[in-house]
């Protein structure tokens, strides 16, 4: 008999929109009166934020925020938002049934009625902890590469962008060439050939290759800021986005 009913309610619009609804578990989605008091629970909010439904139908949405921002009256300014704007959107940390916290996307809709009176709001919660540990994680990375690299002193390594204009300068160019990051960065790396290797359009060979084929292998002279010269060996490795579109090049 409950299939019965399920089936003739999915017959409706209301009862589509219903099953699908009660079907998310990967956000939370909720309504909201006008004063903020919870007045629906979708599968993924109980999955969530760790309440049944009986437990937290009409209890006021500020229970899910911390001590911190419920104190800067955060809940209310969101919902003034939301009926001033149509919508509020932010990220932040939001507090499970059980006192953990997760890092959420939340989005709140206003609803009007067809005569635009306000009746209440929709609340959309999408738990990014994991997406926000691994980006910690990868910035972390990333620092302490950048430190490696800015560390190194044996070699010369340095950014280019797509033009051959200097972008980024480590210990090991500075040392090796002579420059410093403020002397040399925004110039181009011809700079460093001799004159008779700028004539011969060197460094725009090792950047057309590079380009082409991904990469580029030289031995030359090149020329430090006092001028005088030193038997180098050189790649130009390019660099790509995701897209595949050229962005830089490492030296």
């Amino acid at each position: 008999m409950e299939t019965s009913n399920r089936f003739e309610a999915a017959q409706t619009s209301d009862g589509r929109y219903r099953l699908l609804f009660e079907a998310i578990t990967d956000y939370a989605i909720y309504m909201l009166d006008r004063e903020g008091r919870v007045t629906s629970w979708n599968p993924g909010a109980r999955r969530f934020k760790g309440y049944e439904a009986d437990e937290i139908i009409g209890r006021h949405f500020s229970t899910f925020y911390t001590d911190a921002e419920r104190a800067q009256n955060v809940p209310a300014l969101a919902l003034a938002e939301a009926e001033r704007t149509g919508r509020f959107e932010r990220e932040g940390w939001r507090v499970r049934k059980d006192g953990t916290q997760f890092w959420a996307h939340v989005v709140i809709d206003a609803i009007r009625s067809p005569e635009g009176d306000l009746v209440g709001f929709a609340k959309i919660t999408r738990d990014l902890t994991e997406r926000r540990a691994a980006e910690s994680k990868l910035r972390e990375s990333e620092e302490q590469f950048r430190l490696l690299v800015q560390s190194v002193t044996d070699y010369a390594i340095y950014m280019l962008d797509v033009d051959g204009y200097v972008a980024s300068w480590n210990a090991g160019a500075q040392r090796i060439k002579g420059y410093t990051p403020e002397e040399i960065i925004g110039r181009h790396f011809s700079n460093f050939y001799t004159e008779a290797d700028r004539a011969a359009g060197l460094p725009r060979t090792g950047l057309e290759t590079a380009t082409r084929v991904g990469r580029w292998e030289n031995e030359g002279q090149r020329v430090r800021k006092d001028g005088t010269a030193f038997w180098a060996h050189v790649v130009i490795d390019a660099i790509r986005d995701d897209d595949g579109k050229l962005v830089a090049s490492p030296r």
